[in-house]
């Protein structure tokens, strides 16, 4: 049944007249008699009467006003849902991360995506950045982030680069330097990423290069855990500046390091299919905060 015609019924009804209901429809009479016609053709029984010069919907035509009423409500609703789930005010986002940017990249962000989205939920998943990446090509989620490399066989990678800072407890004897060098860091105690993480082979080659040997006292899993290793005085460490920005609340002195140290992760999505509204959205979030 055309949506047009019940919404015709429903004005003539609510304004007793097809000229009212014409003028607030913004069409002409004839076109509202018309459709009335022609609803009353396909449901099989008149809906109106005249009674004092003025329309009155006869008993069937009350019963079937109830009905349309329903319909159209839930039409308008659909209409509200579909201009939601168009402009990215409604659903739901499932991100699959690698712990470092679950804990120290995507709380403010996901935080500023649901501020101005009411409408969504976001589920985050955090694994090892391997998991990460063997389980995009399921329906499991709709965008992942992980550390690179990752097999772009059958996901589209966005590729994001970020140079490593040094960190140093409170009152280190260290903590005055404006620039931190493997010359200056390698009498003292570290506390090393461990070696699943692309990172620490890149600090031992400059280590290596510069002619020193590291002091690795502590090998720790996580970012999180070597901030808060090194806030607690185990040693000196390096990580990305997100990590080092997310826990300088526990005094950590954040130092620039040379030679630089890349810290190099992905955020991809499946390459047989377009990412949704929402997805696109978070991803272009994604760029303005690590591009920016």
């Amino acid at each position: 049944m055309d949506v047009k015609l019940l919404e015709a019924f429903r004005a003539v009804v609510d304004h007793r007249s097809m000229t009212a209901a014409a003028g607030a429809m913004g069409v002409t009479q004839p076109a509202v008699s018309t459709q009335i016609a022609r609803l009353e053709e396909t449901v099989g029984f008149p809906l109106f009467e005249r009674a004092n010069g003025r329309l009155k919907p006869t008993p069937e035509g009350v019963l079937f006003y109830a009905e349309a009423s329903r319909v159209l409500g839930e039409v308008d609703r659909l209409q509200a849902a579909t201009a939601q789930i168009r402009e990215g005010q409604s659903g739901r986002l499932v991100i699959a991360s690698h712990p470092s940017a679950a804990i120290s990249l995507l709380p403010n962000l996901v935080a500023k995506f649901l501020g101005e989205r009411p409408g969504v939920s976001v589920r985050l998943i955090s694994r090892h950045s391997d998991v990460v990446s063997q389980l995009l090509p399921s329906e499991g989620f709709d965008i992942g982030i992980a550390e690179l490399p990752i097999d772009e066989s059958q996901v589209e990678v966005r590729r994001y680069g970020m140079r490593c800072v040094a960190i140093l407890p409170p009152r280190h004897p260290l903590a005055a330097s404006k620039l931190l060098t493997p010359q200056l860091l390698a009498p003292h105690s570290m506390v090393m990423p461990a070696r699943s993480h692309q990172v620490p082979n890149r600090i031992r080659g400059v280590f290596s290069a510069a002619g020193v040997s590291l002091n690795a006292v502590v090998e720790a899993e996580f970012f999180a855990t070597l901030c808060g290793l090194v806030a607690a005085g185990t040693g000196w460490s390096i990580v990305d500046p997100l990590s080092a920005r997310g826990f300088e609340h526990l005094g950590l002195v954040a130092r620039p390091f040379e030679p630089a140290v890349t810290y190099e992760i992905g955020a991809f999505h499946r390459r047989d299919r377009e990412p949704s509204v929402l997805a696109s959205a978070f991803l272009d979030m994604l760029d303005d905060k690590l591009k920016g």
